[in-house]
C-alpha cells in the first residue's frame, strides 16, 4: 500500500529478550543489518502485518512474544534516489512504518530465517539495545532512533526488568 505522498505503509519490529538485548538480523548476501520489517497488505491492520512479518522473516508465532508497545505515530524515511524505482507506478519514495516493541516470552521459541520461500536474512544475533543504530543503513537510522527512543523508557526501566525476570521460588 502506497499513500498519496509516495510512502509505502509498513511495520517494524524491535524484539527484546529478558537481558534487554534486541534481535538484529543480517540481510542475505549483504553486510547490512536490520530489525525485521515489512510492508502492509491492504486488508491488514498494522498489528496483523507485524505478526505476519514476524512469522515470515524469523519464524516466530504470536504466542512466542508479548506486545509491549507501538509507536504513537507513523515514522517515515525516504529512500536514497538511487533506490527509487522511477518506472514503478505508483511511485514509492520511502516508507512510513508503525513500530512494535515485542518481548520474547517463549525461551524455547525456534527462530527460522527460512520460514518462507524467499528469506530475507541469513544470520541473526542478540545485541545491546543501542547497538543497531551503528549498524543500520544510514537512510533508516533516524527512524530506528525515533522508535528506539520511544521504547527505551519501557525496555530500560526497572519495572520492565522486574516483570521480565522470573522470580526464584523459595523452598521450604
Amino acid at each position: 500500500m502506497i499513500d498519496d505522498d509516495g510512502f509505502r505503509q509498513g511495520v517494524g519490529i524491535i524484539l527484546v529478550n529478558s537481558k534487554r538485548q534486541v534481535f538484529l538480523a543480517k540481510r542475505i548476501g549483504k553486510a547490512a543489518w536490520q530489525f525485521p520489517q515489512g510492508g502492509m497488505k491492504a486488508e491488514e491492520t498494522p498489528e496483523e502485518s507485524m505478526f505476519r512479518e514476524l512469522k515470515e522473516e524469523v519464524g516466530l508465532h504470536p504466542e512466542d512474544v508479548k506486545v509491549l508497545g507501538c509507536t504513537r505515530r507513523w515514522l517515515r524515511y525516504r529512500l536514497p534516489k538511487r533506490l527509487v524505482r522511477h518506472y514503478s507506478k505508483p511511485l514509492c519514495v520511502g516508507q512510513k512504518q508503525k513500530w512494535f516493541l515485542l518481548q520474547l516470552v517463549n525461551d524455547n521459541a525456534q527462530f527460522d530465517l527460512a520460514a518462507t520461500d524467499s528469506p530475507e536474512f541469513d544470520s541473526w544475533a542478540w545485541v545491546s539495545y543501542w547497538y543497531p543504530l551503528t549498524q543500520v543503513v544510514a537512510f533508516k537510522r533516524r527512524v530506528y532512533g525515533l522508535a528506539m527512543k520511544e521504547f527505551a523508557r519501557v525496555v530500560l526501566s526497572k519495572r520492565f526488568w522486574d516483570q521480565a525476570t522470573p522470580k526464584p521460588k523459595l523452598g521450604s
